[in-house]
């Protein structure tokens, strides 16, 4: 298979420890803010990495602890919704399906006080978590860095919030 046709794999193995902070065991906080839509407080994010400044070539991870209930499928729809704004080459749509339907086996539903953690592990994909657990290894590099675009990408739809978690002072 091509690059842009290579299968999205989803997995939790039991080897991979439980918890992202082994992955990244000298991760400090670089920094953190709330997503805030009309007033309402959705999450805080936390961006952690092993090294200051940021440096989005090597792995990270992002931390968000939520403040209201979200379904997996919204969750889902809302990242690929801003993945394709942010896209400077729009995928084609079996690469937009594909992704969806990973997100959406990698994705929970959240309730208020629940965290997802994604670590990027830069030229293989990207790791999600639970405050408990590992919930998918998601082994495509380009969905890694478009997920994590999201919030990262210069064009992020809330650029404080982007300014926040790289360091600076609001």
């Amino acid at each position: 298979m091509g690059a842009n046709q290579q299968a999205c794999a989803v997995t939790a193995p039991a080897a991979i420890a439980a918890s992202w902070r082994a992955e990244l065991p000298a991760a400090i906080r670089l920094g953190g803010g709330e997503l805030r839509w009309f007033g309402l407080r959705i999450y805080h994010a936390t961006l952690w990495a092993e090294q200051q400044p940021f440096q989005p070539q090597r792995a990270f991870a992002l931390q968000l602890q939520y403040h209201r209930s979200i379904s997996r499928e919204r969750l889902a729809d809302t990242s690929l919704d801003e993945i394709r704004r942010l896209s400077r080459k729009l995928p084609d749509s079996a690469t937009l399906s594909r992704w969806r339907s990973t997100l959406l086996n990698a994705f929970t539903d959240v309730s208020a006080g629940d965290e997802l953690i994604g670590v990027y592990r830069p030229g293989l994909g990207m790791r999600l978590y639970n405050q408990h657990q590992l919930l998918a290894e998601i082994d495509d590099p380009a969905l890694a860095q478009a997920f994590f675009g999201i919030w990262l990408d210069e064009r992020s739809h809330d650029q404080a919030l982007r300014q926040q978690l790289m360091g600076a002072t609001p």
